[in-house]
């Protein structure tokens, strides 16, 4: 049981005890019958009157919250649809009082939540309207009167987001082509005189409109400016390019040139200022000296000749340079022709480079054949023969490859210029072919000479004798004695007879005129083996064809002087009997000492 309805049992009870304790009183006090009952009656109205009331009261709380869950109920529907939420919906069964308590509350839920929503949407659309007004945008489209749903706020607010993004990235290239156009003007002294340059040098950066038209604009500005810049360089350059043409043609002195070093760097106007104001001091300072101008223009005129290989044709065509007329219109000419040159070479650099880089390996490997036929190379002592050697062989390597590259610039030069590639007045081809040919023919020539020279010095040898030759001092071996000489064989010696010809032991081969020799015996004659080969270390000639050598008692003469006593020794290389079987034996010994010069020749320049 409800303690609700024990309390009102116990209600009944207590009105009952206090209606009998009435009774009980009004019969003591001896209160007649009649009155009893109209007390009675009395204390009846007065409990169904407040009875009446406590029900009026508790009739009148069910009916307003009967009445305000209707109206809950409605603003929550209301609430539902404009929120785009799902309708409420009460769970189970539930009295009066509670439900309209749920109902209140979700109310009060679903107002706060379109409050927030407005206020959020409120907040956003301010800051389009700031972000769309510097961005020169166009606001976003979206119905304040209603509420948003949380989708569209989303939505809403990644376009916000996006449009500060826009407006920091705009932003900062506004700064960075402000900063580049301040730094343009200052350096080329330049007032904003327009509405949008004032605009844009104004110090409130935040204040310029960020639209895509404004930066647009901006970036025009720049690139004119920095055109006007570059055309600013380009002519301070040009005008410094001058200025060192004319000092180098005019010779000025150091002292002037640093007079103006402080206008040579920057291309502010006042610096072009003062470089044209230069330019026309030297300008009019050339026409001043003229000879000297065009005589130095000659000069490098000369110079470019030879960078471009012209040939002695090539420069008599140009005949100003010959003339002797020093006017300006022969200086004209003179710098007409050197800015054709010039511009000539600058085009064709790398190929000119290239055939300058050919003849200098050429010289190089020119320089290392010359060193390789030169027999005192072999004295070498401190390791160049070895360097000279590897760098011969890497040129004679890499000269064929250069010459292959050569070939194949020379060759798209021609389909491009239509017109042959010379180098002094010849295809460099052909320039080539008839250097590699004149080397080969020198080669042959120095060959032929060398031979030549070997043949005269073995007739002269044979004719006249070997002139003595002293051994240098080689390592490991004890200093020659000049009056010692190795024994000879004695079997030999004492066999010899007076018409035995024995070659002497020191120096070279010595043969002499059958004239001067005594008439052949009758016996036999005997040939004798002599040592031959063996170098002298050092002879005494006291005259031409006379060799004095005194063996083991014996005299031997080489010539045949008048103090000489009637016996005679006469060296010849053998016994001959008569003078068609000396002739014989001569030029055998001729061809054998030829053949020995020969190799030991080739033998030295490999």
């Amino acid at each position: 049981m409800r303690r609700s309805a024990v309390l009102a049992e116990e209600s009944i009870v207590c009105l009952q005890k206090a209606l009998t304790h009435l009774r009980e009183i009004w019969e003591l006090i001896g209160i007649p019958e009649d009155q009893r009952l109209q007390r009675t009656e009395v204390v009846k109205k007065h409990i169904k009157d407040l009875l009446d009331m406590m029900i009026a009261e508790e009739e009148s709380l069910k009916e307003r919250l009967i009445k305000s869950i209707s109206l809950c109920q409605t603003e929550l529907n209301t609430l539902c649809s404009e929120l785009h939420v799902e309708p409420f919906q009460e769970e189970g069964e539930t009295t009066i009082l509670q439900l309209e308590k749920d109902l209140r509350t979700q109310v009060e839920l679903m107002r706060k939540q379109k409050r927030e929503r407005k206020q959020e949407l409120k907040l956003l659309q301010e800051q389009d309207q700031e972000l769309c007004e510097i961005l020169c945008m166009p606001h976003y489209d979206i119905d304040s009167a209603s509420v948003p749903s949380l989708d569209a706020l989303s939505q809403f607010r990644q376009h916000v987001a996006t449009l500060r993004e826009t407006k920091a990235s705009r932003h900062e290239e506004f700064v960075n082509i402000k900063r580049q156009i301040i730094l343009c003007m200052e350096e080329l002294d330049h007032v904003p005189h327009t509405s949008f340059e004032r605009d844009v040098m104004c110090e409130d950066e935040d204040a310029f409109c960020l639209s895509l038209e404004n930066i647009a604009t901006l970036q025009k500005l720049l690139r004119q400016l920095e055109m006007r810049k570059s055309q600013n360089e380009a002519v301070c350059e040009g005008l410094r390019a001058q200025i060192r043409e004319l000092w180098d043609r005019l010779q000025v002195p150091v002292e002037e040139r640093e007079a103006v070093a402080t206008v040579m760097t920057g291309s502010k106007a006042k610096v072009r200022k003062a470089l044209q104001l230069e330019v026309d001091r030297l300008e009019e300072l050339k026409m001043q000296n003229m000879k000297k101008v065009i005589e130095a223009i000659r000069v490098e005129l000369a110079q470019y000749w030879d960078q471009c290989f012209y040939s002695q044709e090539q420069r008599q065509a140009f005949a100003p340079f010959y003339a002797e007329d020093y006017t300006e219109n022969l200086l004209q000419l003179h710098d007409a022709e050197i800015v054709r040159l010039r511009n000539h070479y600058e085009v064709h650099k790398e190929l000119f480079e290239g055939v300058q880089k050919w003849e200098d390996s050429w010289r190089l490997f020119l320089e290392f054949e010359k060193k390789a036929s030169d027999p005192s190379r072999f004295t070498n002592r401190g390791g160049n023969l070895l360097k000279e050697e590897k760098q011969r062989a890497k040129l004679q390597k890499t000269l064929p490859k250069l010459e292959e590259e050569l070939k194949a610039r020379i060759e798209m030069f021609e389909q491009e210029h239509s017109k042959a590639f010379v180098v002094n007045g010849q295809k460099f081809m052909e320039y080539v072919a008839e250097q590699w040919e004149t080397h080969r023919l020198e080669k042959e020539r120095a060959k032929q000479e060398r031979q030549l020279k070997n043949k005269k010095q073995t007739e002269t040898e044979m004719l006249y004798g070997s002139a003595p030759r002293t051994p240098s001092k080689r390592r490991g071996l004890g200093p020659s004695t000049p009056g010692k000489v190795r024994k000879l064989n004695t079997t030999t010696m004492s066999s010899a007879t007076a018409n035995s010809s024995i070659r002497p032991l020191f120096g070279g081969t010595v043969y002499h005129s059958p004239a001067s020799r005594l008439p052949p015996s009758g016996s036999k004659p005997v040939i004798t083996s002599t040592c031959s080969g063996q170098k002298t270390p050092r002879a005494v000639r006291h005259g031409t064809n006379k060799e004095n050598l005194e063996l083991n008692g014996s005299f031997l003469s080489g010539g045949y002087p008048d103090s000489a006593p009637t016996q005679r020794n006469f060296s010849v290389n053998s016994v001959a009997s008569t003078y068609s079987e000396f002739a014989r034996e001569l030029s055998k010994a001729s061809k054998s000492d030829a053949t020995s010069r020969i190799l030991n020749s080739t033998n030295i320049q490999s």
